[in-house]
């Protein structure tokens, strides 16, 4: 057997990962801004040394990728097992280092250590992607002798936090309020975070920031975190007594729910990483980057995304072929590309009371089938989507009155309905099935879909499967599986994302699918915080963002049509109404913004990012091309001013020596007080240093007013 190394050292132009091998198991000994190249990792185990107690000085290995208590270990452990005998006090001993390069030059070490006298193997896959600077870790655990062991956790990873970064920005919300930002210090003790809701929530977003108290958009150190799991999980950043802490996270393992027979092995969900010495922005472009070039399809990667027209909020379960079809003549003069049926479509399907699971076309309501309404949305150029439900049941159904043994449940505890509906067990064999035999028939009737909106609009509250254990993890794996069998039948099919909004938005569902449904609520001042909040790990192409109706369905806020379009140009661009509501002014408008979005959105999806830091009277934001040679700037107004004039917008992320051409693209008629700097400047031409630093004078706008600039360089 070779010798295996001391340490082992990835590097990008912005991170090192350097791991210590020297002990029983791996740990990372750095990871963080990149370092020179005469920095040895023998310098760094040396200025590690410290003093544990008076008279003795120890070479203290750091804290492992999976941490044991069998190492001494006092803070929580990365695994924790238990069988017949001493399986908890696992301890195994490094014996392979594997270091390759893939063939698409992402770096990869896999670490193997073994506990002969348990027969227990510990396998971790680091991978690092050098062009988006985002690191992956996985952990895995192999039960290698005939003892059955039952798992109650096994780490994703474990990385030791540098002591300078105390303040931490977690992600929770709720329904129609998603990606909320909380910030707390850390202080000695754990903070915690558990989501026990079989999906990613609402409330518990999979993720975290650890960064500097001064840490802004465009300036300081921040460490970003991202479980890609669409289950249950757990997040724990702890400050220990000694003065070290560290971040770890992992999917939440329900009692009994994972037991490894012999030979059996369990596989962690990925734990992205990544680090940003210029602020916040800067991380979220590296996360971004890795988005769409690892996680989304080569086709994807490059089909422009088509301008939605979703019939959810126009019509709801009042579905009639010809009124569609009208709609659909009318949103397709606005310049809309894909028309979207929603719920309401099948057997029994006139409201949340009945028909799910039943995935048959209602002649009830279309005598003719689908084919009419399809026909008329191709024939006018648009494409054709539709709505499934599929891991979801109606008692009210064919399908639970022939098999009401489908769904999950525990013995002895009655079934809680909300919305009307229980959880499919898919896995059972049977059930996955029998859903892929549904969608695959419409799909194979209709070629002309090419779109599923794919919905989950309940928790799983009663997690248990056919055998009686909980069954999260195989619910979470057979949907992941069923929809890769579906996008396989179906070369080019795309597949939304939609949890009752962004309930499941992480990168584990989003590596099967292609956009993430953000928010059930089409308010453009509540969007403004949420596509915010969900920027920081996903970019703008796959949030989808609709111009919903006058009157906001969830809030009842009228806001103008120019705000709503002006916000939803940041997402991947859609329409959410009853468009027969529009007046000839609205519907012009709407028009224009969807033409600037086509003119714009290759741009869109290619820029960086970059979020101004505000006062919270206005949400601020740009995208600036990767070269410095174009940007696309929001300016938007949320409350009146606290001062007599708003304050100045300072640009960010432009070249500070090029020249700048400054023209207001957005909206086309301004109504203002008096004349502004928005009547001086159209046109005109500024340095990226003045825009920058200096900044431009914003005018008195009404409150909820949004307007959008863009910038060109000029000359060489």
């Amino acid at each position: 057997m070779p010798a295996l190394p001391s340490f082992v050292r990835l590097d990008s132009s912005r991170l090192t990962v350097i791991l210590d091998c020297r002990g029983r198991t791996p740990a990372l000994l750095y990871v963080g801004s990149c370092l020179s190249s005469t920095t040895t990792a023998q310098m760094l185990a040396l200025l590690r040394t410290r003093q544990e107690a008076k008279n003795s000085v120890v070479d203290e290995a750091p804290i492992g990728l999976t941490p044991l208590s069998a190492e001494g270990f006092t803070g929580a452990p990365g695994l924790e097992l238990s069988d017949s005998s001493d399986g908890w006090a696992f301890g195994p001993t490094l014996v392979e280092v594997e270091q390759t390069q893939t063939a698409d030059a992402q770096q990869q070490v896999r670490l193997v250590s073994v506990d002969e006298k348990r027969q227990l193997q510990l396998t971790h896959l680091l991978t690092l992607d050098p062009h988006s600077h985002v690191l992956s870790l996985q952990t895995a655990v192999q039960n290698l002798g005939s003892v059955p062991r039952a798992l109650q956790w096994c780490a994703a990873g474990t990385l030791l936090l540098p002591d300078h970064l105390q303040e931490l920005t977690s992600f929770e919300g709720r329904w129609s309020n998603e990606f909320q930002r909380r910030r707390q210090s850390l202080a000695l003790g754990s903070f915690v975070r558990q989501n026990r809701k079989g999906k990613t929530s609402h409330d518990t977003y999979p993720a975290l920031l650890v960064h500097s108290d001064t840490t802004t958009e465009q300036s300081g150190e921040v460490y970003g975190f991202h479980l890609g799991w669409s289950g249950n999980h757990s997040l724990r950043a702890e400050l220990t007594s000694e003065g070290r802490s560290y971040v770890q996270f992992g999917e939440l393992l329900l009692p009994g729910e994972v037991v490894l027979g012999a030979g059996d092995s369990y596989q962690s969900p990925q734990l992205y990483f990544s680090y940003a010495a210029s602020g916040f922005s800067q991380l979220s472009q590296q996360f971004h980057q890795f988005v769409r070039s690892r996680l989304l399809s080569p086709a994807q990667q490059q089909k422009a995304r088509p301008v939605h027209y979703n019939t959810w909020e126009g019509i709801y379960f009042n579905h009639d072929t010809d009124t569609l079809m009208q709609l659909a003549s009318r949103v397709s003069t606005l310049g809309v590309e894909r028309f979207v049926l929603d719920d309401g479509w099948f057997i029994g399907r006139r409201g949340d009371f009945a028909g799910l699971g039943d995935w048959q076309v209602d002649p009830a309501v279309y005598p003719d089938g689908l084919g009419p309404l399809i026909s008329h949305v191709n024939a006018l150029g648009m494409e054709f989507g539709i709505w499934f439900e599929p891991e979801m049941v109606n008692p009210d159904s064919a399908l639970y009155r022939q098999h009401p043994d489908w769904v999950l449940g525990t013995a002895n505890n009655p079934q809680m309905r909300f919305r009307n509906q229980l959880v499919l067990d898919l896995s059972r064999p049977e059930v996955s099935a029998y859903l892929y035999q549904q969608i695959h028939s419409l799909l194979l009737q209709h070629p002309q879909i090419r779109y599923i909106k794919w919905d989950m609009n309940r928790d799983l509250n009663h997690p248990g499967g056919a055998d009686g254990k909980p069954a999260v993890h195989r619910q979470v794996q057979a949907v992941y599986q069923l929809i890769s069998r579906l996008k396989a039948a179906h070369p080019g099919l795309e597949i939304e994302s939609c949890c009752s909004g962004g309930g499941r938005a992480d990168y584990g569902i989003l590596a099967h699918t292609d956009r993430i449904w953000t928010s059930d609520s089409n308010d453009a001042l509540d969007r403004l915080n949420i596509q915010r909040g969900c920027s920081f790990f996903l970019p703008n192409d796959v949030m989808g963002a609709h111009v919903g109706p006058r009157d906001c369905h969830i809030t009842g806020r009228r806001v103008s049509i120019e705000m709503r379009c002006a916000v939803a140009l940041f997402g991947h661009f859609g329409i959410e109404m009853d468009p027969r509501e529009l007046t000839d002014a609205e519907a012009q408008t709407l028009s224009q913004a969807i033409a600037f979005y086509k003119a714009e959105r290759s741009f869109l999806r290619s820029a960086l990012l970059q979020r101004l830091d505000s006062d919270g009277d206005s949400i601020n934001f740009g995208l600036v091309a990767t070269d410095q040679s174009r940007a696309i700037f929001a300016y938007n107004s949320v409350k009146e001013t606290a001062r007599t004039m708003p304050p100045r917008l300072r640009f960010a992320g432009l070249n500070p020596q090029a020249q700048y051409r400054l023209t207001l693209a957005w909206p086309s008629q301004l109504k203002e007080y008096s004349p502004s700097v928005l009547q001086v400047v159209p046109g005109e031409i500024f340095s990226g240093d003045a825009l920058m630093r200096f900044g431009m004078q914003m005018p008195i706008l009404h409150p909820q007013s949004s307007l959008i600039f863009v910038l060109e360089q000029q000359g060489d």
